[in-house]
């Protein structure tokens, strides 16, 4: 059966991205949602209607109706298509979404394009589940860590990202959204190696450094005729909306929040590397290092590799030099860096998955889940910028270096919330940039980090970019 019917001519046949040309639809699911029970259905359809979580579903599907666009502004997006409006209907053989002035660029001929079918119901199924099944349920207490980490698995589950027979082979490529293009070459040279290695790739779902590695893994496993690849994608609601899935994607996750989010990565991946990119970036290596300076995982094998072309060396060195002085030098012994030689880095990364899967096999801890891992407790609540609440945070030294890690995390946490977020953006709009408070050396060489990162267009919005971060020596 096509997984469409009842379509309209776009409102404008000429490019659609640009003029917002739109098209009615009745999509049906292509797998996940079509076995479900007449109770299920009319649960779904109950809590998508419910204002607010049907304006999330309304703009986590228009997110992934863009694909592959240009914007990345939520509000911009939304401006295009303001009269865009997603509807679940019941019927015994499951349910249908009934798009009302959908973005064009999503169909060809008069049909939605398989894989934008997909990644919508993805959407579907994880904001409608979360609702419905994991917030309230007390097996999933978000007041304690072990009820968060019971969260992350069962919404893993519930996407059927969760593998139990397959090896240890996933790779997690960080980097931005807004790079050069020799950067993105490179990510696509590093894919490419990875790929030929038999490694599969999970990034945050996005364009740039997230869309290279599996472009570039496409082409080698599709010479080493890799029958089942794996190209997984790890987003949230509040990144979503700004960073549209790009198409390559096959395996679309939404999170409840950026803290499950970012401990999703870290218990399904086996390795890791970082690409150059921006506060988001950024975010995501201060949390990693916020795990693994934790005691409970000094032992634990975590393969993480800060890799790029020849001209990003200088940024890594920034990185470097800002990660030694705020978390010590120590931390150094706990990733590499390696530029400009992406076979380099494939290596590095197949060595470093092979020895997980030694330490697993020892442990008897699962391959598709890393039970072992501990994440503290202050990096799983999840941080609500505020004014009030970046004001208070605590950067100075005088503490265990991955809580300053966790803090610090919150503090570029909440500069991305203020850069893309649509309540992050009118928090700014309202009350002016944050403030950012710490120790004096840390906050100069934090400053000035944020501010290569602005010269160098890795903070790209719409318009002229404005800070909404003000920092305080």
């Amino acid at each position: 059966m096509n997984n469409i019917a009842d379509t309209r001519k776009p409102s404008s046949p000429t490019d659609p991205v640009r003029n917002g040309g739109t098209v009615n639809a009745l999509v049906w699911p292509t797998g996940g949602l079509d076995i479900l029970s007449r109770d299920e259905i009319a649960r779904l359809r109950d809590a998508a209607s419910g204002s607010v979580l049907h304006d999330l579903l309304r703009r986590c599907a228009l997110a992934v109706l863009t694909t592959g666009s240009a914007l990345d502004d939520a509000r911009a997006a939304a401006a295009l298509y303001p009269n865009f409006d997603i509807l679940i209907r019941p019927h015994d053989r499951g349910i249908k979404l009934e798009l009302r002035n959908a973005p064009a660029q999503a169909f060809v001929d008069g049909e939605i394009v398989r894989g934008v079918a997909e990644l919508l119901f993805a959407v579907v199924r994880d904001i409608v589940y979360t609702t419905t099944e994991v917030e309230g349920d007390a097996k999933f207490s978000t007041a304690t860590g072990a009820g968060i980490t019971n969260a992350v698995f069962e919404v893993l589950r519930n996407a059927h990202i969760l593998k139990p027979r397959s090896e240890p082979n996933l790779v997690v490529c960080w980097g931005g959204h807004s790079i050069q293009r020799d950067e993105y070459e490179y990510t696509k040279a590093v894919g490419y190696e990875l790929g030929l290695r038999g490694l599969d790739i999970c990034t945050g779902c996005g364009p740039g450094a997230m869309k290279g590695p599996m472009k570039g893994a496409t082409i080698a496993h599709a010479k080493q005729r890799r029958d089942e690849r794996r190209y997984i994608g790890i987003t949230e609601p509040g990144i979503i909306a700004a960073e549209s899935p790009n198409p390559i994607v096959n395996h679309l996750v939404i999170m409840p929040d950026i803290e499950k989010r970012l401990e999703a990565f870290v218990r399904l991946g086996h390795g890791f590397i970082v690409f150059p990119g921006g506060v988001g970036t950024c975010e995501e290596i201060l949390f990693i290092l916020g795990l693994l300076t934790y005691p409970d995982n000094h032992d634990e094998p975590f393969p993480l590799v800060f890799t790029g072309p020849k001209a990003a060396a200088a940024y890594f060195e920034q990185i470097d030099q800002f990660l030694k002085l705020a978390l010590g030098d120590a931390v150094t012994g706990r990733y590499s860096i390696i530029v400009d030689d992406a076979e380099a880095v494939a290596r590095a990364m197949k060595a470093g998955v092979d020895k997980v899967r030694q330490r697993r096999i020892r442990t008897q801890d699962a391959f598709f889940f890393n039970w072992s891992l501990t994440v503290p407790e202050d990096l799983q609540h999840p941080f609500e910028p505020s004014h009030a609440a970046m004001a208070a945070l605590d950067l100075h030294r005088e503490q265990p270096v991955h809580r300053l890690a966790a803090n610090l995390r919150r503090a570029f946490s909440a500069i991305v919330a203020g850069n893309v977020k649509e309540e992050g953006m009118k928090c700014i709009e309202q009350e002016g940039p944050f403030e950012i408070h710490g120790d004096p050396a840390i906050m100069q060489a934090l400053d000035a980090l944020l501010r290569a990162f602005v010269a160098q267009g890795r903070m790209k919005m719409s318009g002229d970019y404005k800070p909404c971060y003000r920092v305080v020596v």
